[in-house]
């Protein structure tokens, strides 16, 4: 069922305009259908913050759960803000004080940017950790996505994570490693996931810990797995969430890093995402970017028309299969309010009988 557009929040009306199904509140209202009510943490940077908020609603809109989704964005103190940005989140986003009074079926929380050589001196780190606390004990489940997995993981099983020699960037083939858990049932058993990121917690290091891996990539390591109960937590690596031209953009904006002089190396290509017409027009434009910094002219415009047509997008299927299990699992151990987490009879030690 799709999503219900219980604010005025702009991004209701940019998925509409792509064709997504979103429900007005006056026609939610008389539709005799559960509401399943959704936290979503956006930490990310201005730069991606509205973008987040379409990629995560849309893959709870686009779930075949027969109930209504209420998506609640909300952020935590500790991370920098432009004006207009906080200007947003104050218009549209809600508080954390609000979300802990009208609870939740399930929480999402967003990677972030970060600055310091550990989480734990980060400054939003002290308002993650309260967010946590509190969704271990009153939400059924939380997904996380890429640095809000290492948070967790570091803050719940004193696991952290390991710099990487390189960037880990680029979008890699994935295997099911237990193909009978409930949030893996009825997917392709190897399929595509983006990643993005210069850090990670490796596989047998999440085993030590009783951590339950779902699904990993010789090449890019573990994307999926959950806490040893197999549903409470839920940890992404990667970025199924991604749109197909997320890892473009970021290409981009770190070809103007260099430009700008903020790094002194050109970004690689992202690994298996661009094919060979594409890389051919990457490759001129570098040339031209490299003649620019160095003669202290202007750039010329990204051809980015040119490379549109080639970008795949070949994991949409498979995270949205994913959001499905996950939410349609939630549906089922759920009370129907969703200020209590599970309905009677349901073990939060082991909520899916594993």
């Amino acid at each position: 069922m799709p999503l219900v557009a219980h604010t005025d929040l702009p991004t209701f009306q940019r998925l509409r305009d792509e064709g997504e199904e979103i429900l007005s509140p006056e026609r939610a209202s008389h539709q005799d259908i559960r509401e399943m009510h959704i936290g979503l943490l956006n930490m990310m940077p201005d730069a991606a913050l509205e973008a987040t908020e379409r990629q995560f609603f849309r893959l709870v809109g686009a779930c075949n759960q027969i109930t209504q989704f209420h998506v609640h964005p909300f952020t935590i103190d500790g991370l920098q803000r432009s004006a207009e940005a906080k200007a947003h989140i104050d218009r549209y986003y809600e508080s954390f004080a609000t979300i802990k009074k009208e609870g939740l079926d399930a929480l999402i929380i967003s990677g972030a940017n970060v600055t310091q050589p550990h989480l734990e001196l980060e400054d939003f780190w002290q308002p993650l950790t309260e967010v946590f606390d509190w969704a271990r004990q009153q939400v059924t489940s939380i997904l996380c996505s890429c640095l809000a997995t290492h948070a967790l993981i570091q803050y719940c099983y004193g696991l952290e994570r390991t710099r990487l020699p390189a960037k880990r960037w680029g979008v890699f083939a994935h295997k099911v490693i237990d193909r009978k858990h409930p949030l893996v049932t009825e997917i392709n058993t190897r399929f595509d996931v983006p990643h993005s990121r210069y850090n990670e917690i490796f596989q047998q290091d999440m085993i030590q810990k009783n951590l339950k891996v779902l699904v990993a990539s010789k090449e890019a390591g573990v994307h999926l797995a959950v806490s040893p109960d197999g549903f409470r937590c839920v940890f992404f690596q990667g970025h199924p969430e991604y749109d197909d031209i997320s890892l473009f953009k970021e290409y981009k904006r770190e070809i103007m890093r260099f430009y700008q002089g903020e790094i002194d190396e050109y970004p690689p290509f992202p690994a298996h995402y661009f094919n060979d017409a594409v890389q051919r027009i990457c490759t001129d434009y570098k040339l031209h970017v490299l003649a620019s910094r160095h003669n202290s002219q202007p750039l010329k415009a990204f051809p980015e028309q040119d490379v549109l047509q080639y970008i795949d997008n070949t994991w949409r299927d498979t995270a949205r299969a994913v959001f499905d299990n996950w939410l349609g699992k939630i549906y089922q151990i759920t009370n129907q309010d969703r200020r209590i987490p599970f309905m009677a009879g349901v073990d939060p030690d082991n909520p899916l009988g594993l």
